[in-house]
């Protein structure tokens, strides 16, 4: 199983038989094997999740299927390229948070198990082939400098009812917020997962191309019981190989 990092949130997933591409919205996408099934998600309509663009694509590969919140069909990009869209309308697949969907992938399940944002849309749980991957999308302890107490409590509380859905749960492979726009609090829902849940390989995404804040992070203090999880991301386009 290889991971590549492509920008922000992005990441593509490839093993044998399937890639999976999370949240792209720019940024330069590998030319795929048009012999394996390809799975696009789109976690929520902000633009730095979602572009309108990823539809085309599918004009170039047969076997591309979208998994895309419900909240994306209100987008105003959307509305523009209804009528574009509409043929390919049954690759397409609207999601819920707290759902779970099961899809056949070459006769081999997917299961699909969604959680709701603490900003827009969803986070994804992905079970294939024995893993267990987690993309976040915006689900994260946002919490700002100049914030009123009644805004801390409710995202502190929103946040952390989510994250108890997950609570205790082994995730092979995740991929959490780190936004150094937080300031001092950028890694207080990154440290929250990884106290909270299992994860054996996590990657640090949302960083504005700050990828100074991953050595942060590392540095401080919290993470010194999950340092050897974190995965250091030095530029767009990078590959790890993960082997089982």
């Amino acid at each position: 199983m290889t991971i590549r990092y492509i920008h922000h949130s992005c990441f593509i997933i490839e093993d044998k038989e399937c890639i999976f591409v999370f949240d792209y919205y720019k940024g330069e996408l590998p030319v795929f094997n048009k012999n394996k099934k390809i799975i696009i998600f789109s976690s929520h309509r902000h633009s730095d999740h979602f572009n309108i663009n990823i539809f085309q694509i599918a004009a170039i590969y047969p076997e591309i299927y979208y998994i895309l919140s419900d909240d994306i069909c209100l987008s105003p990009n959307y509305k523009v390229f209804e009528k574009e869209i509409d043929r390919i309308k049954d690759k397409m697949f609207f999601v819920h948070e707290n759902r779970t969907y099961d899809f056949d992938i070459h006769g081999k399940p997917l299961k699909i198990e969604t959680l709701n944002s603490t900003d827009e849309g969803v986070s994804f749980i992905l079970q294939w082939q024995g893993k267990t991957i987690y993309h976040a999308g915006d689900l994260n302890w946002w919490s700002w400098k100049g914030e009123s107490d009644e805004e801390y409590y409710d995202m502190a509380g929103r946040f952390k009812k989510e994250i108890d859905k997950i609570k205790g749960r082994t995730f092979d492979i995740a991929f959490l917020v780190l936004d150094p726009r937080q300031e001092e609090r950028f890694w207080w829902g990154f440290d929250y997962y990884m106290k909270n849940v299992n994860i054996k390989r996590v990657f640090p995404m949302h960083f504005w191309m700050k990828y100074e804040i991953i050595d942060e992070l590392k540095k401080n203090l919290c993470s010194k019981i999950y340092l050897d999880k974190i995965v250091t991301i030095r530029y767009e386009g990078e590959t790890f190989n993960l082997i089982d």
